[in-house]
């Protein structure tokens, strides 16, 4: 009885050696950042280093792989109720390590290098991402999707987000007027958002034109050089968490002259939707669309896709 007790022992030691092999079986691919990185075929336990990679996951629909996310990971809903493992710059190796990830997504220009390297030296795989772009965030999510076996999902997915750009586009064509708009993204000071960004990419897609495009990512202005600028329309968001936006609008129309004012064309809007390179920034470029444009587009204009929480 006991040698049968022992053989069973062994053979039930080799099946859990061959089911741990199996899933932890690896694939070997190349990442955003042009490194070659070995990654589980199956991950089961993922570390989101950003927000934006915490959203792109859930949208689809691969959320039960999650084991922790990043500070600010505020979109769905849900994603608030997961591990934080510190911001995506000032990350917490001691919480990632404890969560025991079989894969951490990196964003190639926001985590640390150092920080990177760290987790590698501790046989954690990281790959990375880099969406710089309309099309790279489509590539990126797609990416995504390839390395938690949700390829129909991401595909279904960007095929519809690059309907809704053709549509905005088409709408857009019809326009004889390319309004100037300044954005802001600071409060105190005045901060707006220069060629190589996101928002330049928006608002050139919205039809408008940015009035703060230059080689400076984000530039500082005085309110003289913006009121020198004569913008058709202003529009305000933050970085900042907490409110004043309704200030700095009022602040605004303390200046009737300025055309914006003038026309009532003096907007907030959610900084999410512009800044975080996920697939909210078509339902961002929409928003910036009908407000740029509002003849071009009924004030009902598509909303729905952004509905989850």
């Amino acid at each position: 009885m006991k040698l049968v007790k022992k053989i069973f022992a062994i053979i039930c030691s080799i099946l859990f050696i061959l089911v741990s092999s199996a899933l932890c079986q690896a694939k070997t691919v190349t990442d955003e950042a042009g490194r070659t990185v070995q990654v589980p075929d199956d991950p089961k336990r993922v570390i989101a280093l950003a927000p934006s990679i915490t959203e792109i996951i859930f949208d689809l629909g691969q959320e039960h792989r999650l084991m922790g996310v990043t500070q600010f990971s505020n979109f769905p809903k849900a994603a608030t109720q997961l591990p934080r493992v510190g911001s995506y710059v000032h990350l917490d190796l001691e919480k990632i390590v404890s969560l025991k990830p079989d894969l951490c997504i990196a964003i190639k220009d926001g985590n640390p290098i150092a920080m990177i390297r760290r987790l590698e030296s501790l046989k954690i795989p990281i790959y990375a991402v880099s969406p710089e772009n309309f099309n790279s965030v489509m590539d990126t999510i797609r990416r995504i999707g390839d390395l938690l076996n949700s390829h129909e999902r991401a595909k279904s997915l960007t095929e519809n987000l690059a309907r809704r750009v053709r549509h905005i586009r088409s709408e857009i064509s019809g326009a004889t007027h390319h309004p100037g708009v300044f954005f802001q993204i600071g409060l105190a000071p005045i901060v707006s958002a220069g060629t190589d960004t996101f928002i330049h990419q928006l608002i050139t897609l919205a039809g408008g034109r940015n009035l703060a495009k230059g080689p400076v990512a984000y530039p500082r202005f005085s309110r003289e050089q913006v009121l020198v600028l004569s913008p058709e329309v202003i529009v305000i968001t933050s970085m900042a968490r907490e409110g004043g936006f309704e200030d700095v609008k009022a602040e605004w129309y303390s200046w009737p002259h300025l055309p914006a004012v003038r026309n009532k064309r003096v907007f907030i809007i959610d900084s999410d939707l512009v800044n975080r390179p996920t697939a909210r920034l078509v339902t961002g470029l929409e928003q910036l669309a009908e407000l740029i444009h509002p003849e071009l587009f009924k004030p009902e204009f598509s909303k729905k896709d952004d509905k989850k929480e």
